[in-house]
């Protein structure tokens, strides 16, 4: 599990592509303080596992549906991507609960700036979109941020310069493409609502539940 917050911008060394598949080696220094084999490592907002280290780079493999599912098949070699360690036990939850395990893609349709703050605009799929609220939680290429504006097809994020400067953020532009996670709490709570099984009542959540519960 990770929360979010990018502790470091990292450096695409090489990527080795397979007929579906790849091999990504990562330089870093920050995550080297505490590394190990089979760590699970955030790239860019995709939970990587890493399979060999030497040194301030690893590697990590990278399958089908990875590629298919996130943007991760278009680094190259000199690419930046946003990294973070597995959440310690022990450790600040600054962030949001952020899996590495991201629904899908969205590409940035506008980027404009506010005083010191840069507001993002991305649009996605309805797949993406109906999870998305107005205040809520989402990881862009692995960063917890918040949710400002939402319409049917896009939402928009208003981010610091802090953010600007310490990620891959401050780097992307009109037609990029990006990573995204929903709030996993959202997920859940629809699977609840509509799990029924043949024979089985159903678990009793409903819209009306939900009102009367105050949410």
């Amino acid at each position: 599990m990770f929360t979010g917050i990018v502790e470091e911008v990292g450096t695409v060394r090489q990527v080795r592509k397979g007929t579906s598949s790849s091999i990504l080696t990562i330089e870093g220094e920050v995550i080297f303080e505490d590394i190990h084999l089979g760590d699970s490592i955030c790239v860019n907002g995709v939970c990587l596992t890493v399979s060999s280290f030497t040194g301030h780079t690893f590697t990590a493999d990278v399958m089908h549906e990875t590629l298919n599912r996130s943007g991760l098949g278009r680094l190259v070699p000199g690419s930046p991507v946003n990294l973070e360690r597995a959440m310690a036990a022990d450790g600040r939850f600054g962030g949001h609960i952020v899996s590495g395990h991201i629904d899908g893609t969205g590409s940035i349709v506008r980027v404009r700036e506010d005083d010191n703050a840069i507001w993002y605009t991305v649009s996605a799929a309805p797949s993406i979109m109906k999870y998305i609220v107005e205040k809520g939680s989402i990881a862009i290429d692995g960063i917890s941020l918040t949710v400002a504006q939402v319409t049917e097809t896009d939402f928009s994020v208003s981010i610091i310069p802090h953010t600007a400067a310490e990620t891959i953020l401050g780097t992307k532009k009109t037609g990029d493409l990006v990573n995204l996670e929903n709030d996993i709490l959202g997920k859940y709570v629809e699977k609840l609502m509509h799990y029924e099984e043949a024979g089985e009542e159903t678990s009793g959540i409903t819209m009306e539940f939900l009102a009367k519960a105050g949410f």
